[in-house]
């Protein structure tokens, strides 16, 4: 695992971390930003079937550039591949999968997530903020977990991870994990524990940048 100068995982490490927890023969819809990484990053002798709800279960790696088709995107209407066996089908029958609850585990980005495990992360509300949701109010309340891959702070350093969102909400107490540059962080009946830290993070720092309160729920102490 590899990390920024500043001891923080880079956006590559998080996918990997998060590849990592996905069990074999899970089915997985991806969404839009570092969530896409994901695919890249599933381990040797692991098998994950990737899903897009424009329509196709088997989404494959990146097209090699030069070589991408217009008729085969994924819903971020970028270009895709698609493994062996893969399948086709109407984006009707799509979401009849996501909420028919046929799908294992979305991962999603976010803009904000509460300590309760709300996930606000398609718009901020004001007028001229993205006009609709897509599919990811149907994503998490269809899939069997939800987990967010997101940097710790927005860019001006304010947490992301927060004791109630201030966003329109996708879902109430929907996310399961968290995955961001500073920790791996589970959402818990007892509240937001923190399970792993980047290698130059301290429990002392990771609160400082959070929002709402931690637990410390690392095997090893460091």
């Amino acid at each position: 695992m590899t990390a920024t100068t500043n001891g923080e995982w880079t956006r590559h490490d998080m996918a990997r971390l998060a590849a990592r927890d996905i069990h074999d023969g899970a089915y997985v819809n991806l969404g839009i930003g570092i969530p896409e990484l994901v695919a890249q990053c599933v381990p040797a002798g692991q098998e994950v079937i990737f899903h897009t709800e424009n329509g196709l279960l088997g989404v494959g790696p990146s097209p090699v550039p030069g070589s991408e088709d217009p008729e085969l995107i994924n819903a971020g209407k970028k270009p895709v591949t698609a493994i062996s066996g893969a399948a086709y089908f109407h984006h009707a029958d799509s979401f009849a999968m996501i909420r028919g609850g046929h799908l294992d585990v979305s991962v999603l980005g976010a803009m904000q997530v509460s300590a309760t495990g709300d996930l606000a992360n398609w718009s901020t509300g004001e007028p001229d903020a993205i006009p609709a949701v897509g599919g990811a109010m149907d994503l998490v309340a269809g899939v069997k977990r939800v987990v967010v891959l997101m940097e710790h702070t927005t860019k001006s350093g304010d947490p992301k991870i927060v004791a109630r969102c201030s966003y329109p909400l996708t879902g109430i107490r929907v996310v399961d994990r968290i995955y961001t540059n500073l920790a791996v962080i589970d959402v818990t009946a007892e509240g937001l524990v923190a399970r792993e830290l980047a290698p130059g993070v301290t429990f002392e720092n990771l609160q400082a940048k959070t929002g709402a309160p931690l637990i410390d729920g690392r095997d090893h102490r460091s």
